[in-house]
């Protein structure tokens, strides 16, 4: 190999392209650098090696080649990504037409609009339009986290007057600090690059700033929000796509509807829903479709209950319903309407209704002569709970006494009983006997019991109309919800209400116990549960819309700016498109057909069959093709190289058409690729991209993905380049908007 003038960037890009070939075992490199920086730098990458035809293939009896462990072997390798994300995927929904999904592009576009106008406070006209995630600077504190869309994640300081470099006049900049000192923007500026920092579920403090002079971490961070980010989109479309292609008629107006609404006891106020339900104890003739109505708990949800017919889902209490039940509910709502009530949604939930992915009503009209719960938070005294204890007793009321843990049950009748000598007073919690605990409860009911000492199992379910004291104690150690539901649990009629929150010592609350404590003493009105879990989603963040994981991707940029990267790829989601086209319609352009050797031919059954059967399985779509050789490998061993390289070519023709693209070409030294995808698109393509190598080699040139190699390749070694490099590009497709 003659000696040749190279960059850097090229020899880290020619030695992973070669090394990365079957029939590369060792590469020769002689480097000439006029710069004695460089050459510096380049004896850690020059190796000394030699280019040998073939590879570590071995025969095995009737013409079957067998791979050696240590070999590179592609087909294998995209097999398996192909398979892990097909089958995430349900291959069994019907596809769409442009049409339908036009249609419900729009929807989702105007719903969205309605979702943050409603989550921002302000109508369209008044924020000209857009609605914004940035954050005004003068409403930010010393010690915030803040994030800059260019810098990353940084520390505000404060806002003060400086004067500009070029400027007698001083102006207000806002300090923000960062891992490798602090900067200054201009308020102007600040007001249009800006986000608050917040994770979800976790501590509001990231666990590294940014750096000023280093924005290479930063923008890493952000293209891996991104991709989240598309990917999310992808799964929204599908979930609504396919539930926008389920028909069904809607519920008739019948005879015994009208009779059973004429049933309900209450006066319906102006913005109430009524929903109905009917107690039925046989679950097994839910799959036969005898039963019209089911009541139960969310063992309804579970695998062994199979539904005839399933029209519609109420869930009741979605607060208490856990993430693998949720997505058990996700998976009905393509063909199931379904209600979820709670008068605390959690924080998820919550954020889905309010950006739009799902339609939410409000009920805040409180029942007639419902007062507010009179609400005190403070440090624990037993003198204070005494207290409070013996001015309802002596008005003839009920008390619940609620703590965190069963523990502490016992030591609290202790000091009660010898305060109230003449009082009856009871413990409840979940591991008594079911007859203890229900007779416990009835005795509460029916006014004999005056003090229910109690965990928070009594947190709903529960309306005892003489019941107008709760105390909760340890209140730190309970949830937001958690603490509304319970404080709920009183003040279910006409007289007023009193919840007192004790705490042990204020100094030993965290920032988050303090700010859930804060935020239910001044959401004490009726109805303000909805406001009450907007606070919650501001301490908690909201979490992942999908899957188990609650953090996701967002930690990576907080989670406004994650939001409105979110939106913006809604909005721009016909830009976002790949279009397939037919397999046929491809053209690879690379002067390579080999001839199978007799060995293998006589070795195949009905080897032009087969070939044809190859094409056919390309022709239809990837998994088709992917199963073929599958197939192929376990009848007949690994494929000698020319069969493989023939396959290689089916490959490229089935993913370039997944692509979009129409024509692969080779003009000595470049490879093109003519497609039909905008600039965006092949952008997030390339932030999808696993090989960083790749990623940095291909430009996008007038509707053509293009690269220069380092040398002009045999014909071979250029396929399997084309081949990996496709596969990295087919691999993006997920994060995708295609149909």
């Amino acid at each position: 190999m003659a000696a040749t003038n190279f960059s850097l960037l090229q020899i880290s890009d020619f030695c992973f392209k070669l090394s990365s070939n079957p029939q590369i075992s060792t590469i020769s490199i002689n480097f000439k650098c006029p710069c004695r920086h460089q050459c510096r730098k380049v004896r850690l990458l020059v190796c000394n090696a030699v280019y040998t035809e073939g590879g570590s293939r071995t025969k095995s009896s009737l013409g079957k080649e067998k791979v050696s462990d240590s070999e590179f072997e592609p087909i294998s390798a995209l097999n398996e990504r192909i398979r892990r994300d097909h089958g995430t995927r349900d291959a069994a929904k019907p596809g769409l037409d442009s049409k339908e999904a036009e249609k419900y592009i729009q929807l989702v576009k105007q719903q969205q609009q309605r979702g943050l106008e409603k989550l921002k406070g302000r109508s369209k006209e008044e924020s000209g339009g857009v609605i914004s995630y940035r954050v005004d600077p003068y409403t930010l504190k010393s010690g915030d986290y803040v994030v800059h869309k260019k810098v990353g994640i940084g520390r505000f300081v404060g806002i003060k007057f400086d004067l500009p470099k070029d400027g007698t006049e001083p102006i207000e900049y806002v300090f923000i600090e960062y891992g490798d000192g602090m900067a200054k923007l201009p308020v102007k500026q600040a007001s249009r690059m800006l986000y608050r920092y917040n994770l979800p579920n976790e501590p509001k403090k990231p666990r590294t700033l940014s750096k000023i002079n280093d924005k290479s971490a930063w923008e890493k961070r952000r293209t891996k929000g991104k991709v989240a980010v598309q990917k999310m989109v992808v799964d929204l479309m599908e979930l609504y796509l396919h539930r926008l292609k389920q028909k069904r008629p809607p519920y008739p107006k019948c005879l015994a509807m009208a009779e059973f609404t004429t049933q309900f006891l209450y006066e319906p106020t102006p913005d109430q829903k009524q929903t109905k339900g009917e107690k039925e104890e046989y679950l097994r003739q839910i799959k036969k479709g005898e039963l019209d109505i089911i009541v139960g708990t969310h063992s309804l949800l579970g695998n062994r209950v199979v539904y005839n017919n399933l029209g519609l889902l109420v869930v009741d209490e979605e607060q208490r319903f856990g993430v693998k039940q949720k997505e058990k509910i996700a998976s009905f709502k393509t063909s199931v309407d379904v209600l979820t009530l709670s008068a605390t949604p959690i924080p998820r939930t919550l954020y889905l209704a309010l950006t739009g992915f799902r339609d939410a009503s409000l009920i805040s009209t409180p029942p007639p002569e419902r007062v507010p719960i009179k609400t005190q938070l403070s440090a624990f005294s037993k003198e204070n709970v005494v207290s409070a204890i013996k001015y309802e007793l002596d008005r003839g009321g009920q008390v619940f006494y609620v703590l965190p843990r069963i523990k502490g049950l016992e030591e609290v009748m202790g000091f009660l009983e010898p305060s109230f000598p003449d009082v009856e007073i009871a413990i409840a919690h979940g591991k008594q006997y079911s007859k203890q605990l229900e007779e416990t409860m009835e005795n509460f009911s029916l006014g004999k019991t005056k003090i229910l000492i109690c965990t928070n199992i009594v947190e709903s379910g529960l309306d005892i109309q003489n019941a107008n004291t709760i105390i909760i104690q340890d209140v730190q150690q309970f949830g937001l919800a958690q603490l509304y539901q319970l404080r709920g649990r009183v003040g279910r009629a006409d007289k007023e209400a009193y919840a007192y929150l004790f705490y042990p010592d204020k100094s030993l609350l965290s920032d988050q116990a303090l700010e859930r404590l804060s935020a239910l003493e001044e959401c004490r009105e009726l109805g303000q549960g909805f406001q009450l879990a907007e606070r919650d989603m501001g301490i908690r963040g909201f979490g992942n819309i999908f899957g188990e994981q609650q953090t996701g991707d967002v930690g990576n940029v907080g989670i406004d700016l994650f939001f409105e990267m979110l939106f913006e790829s809604l909005s721009k989601v016909e830009e976002h498109r790949i279009k397939s086209i037919p397999f046929q319609e491809v053209q690879l352009d690379i002067n390579i057909n080999p001839h199978l050797s007799s060995e293998y031919i006589n070795y195949l059954e009905n080897p032009m069959e087969l070939i044809n059967d190859a094409e056919k399985a390309a022709e239809k779509d990837i998994l088709s093709l992917v199963q073929f050789t599958e197939d192929l490998r376990r009848q007949y061993g690994k494929e000698p190289n020319s069969m493989e390289i023939l396959l290689k070519k089916l490959y490229v023709k089935r993913m370039a058409a997944d692509l979009g693209i129409n024509r692969i070409y080779v003009i000595g030294r470049m490879v093109g690729m003519e497609t039909n995808m905008t600039k965006n698109v092949f952008r997030m393509i390339k932030d999808s991209m696993a090989s960083d190598v790749l990623r940095s080699s291909l430009i996008y040139d007038d509707g053509q993905i293009k690269t220069e190699l380092l040398l002009e390749l045999p014909r071979e070694q250029l396929l399997n380049w084309i081949f990996q490099c496709i596969g990295e590009l087919h691999a993006s497709l997920p994060a995708l908007i295609k149909y």
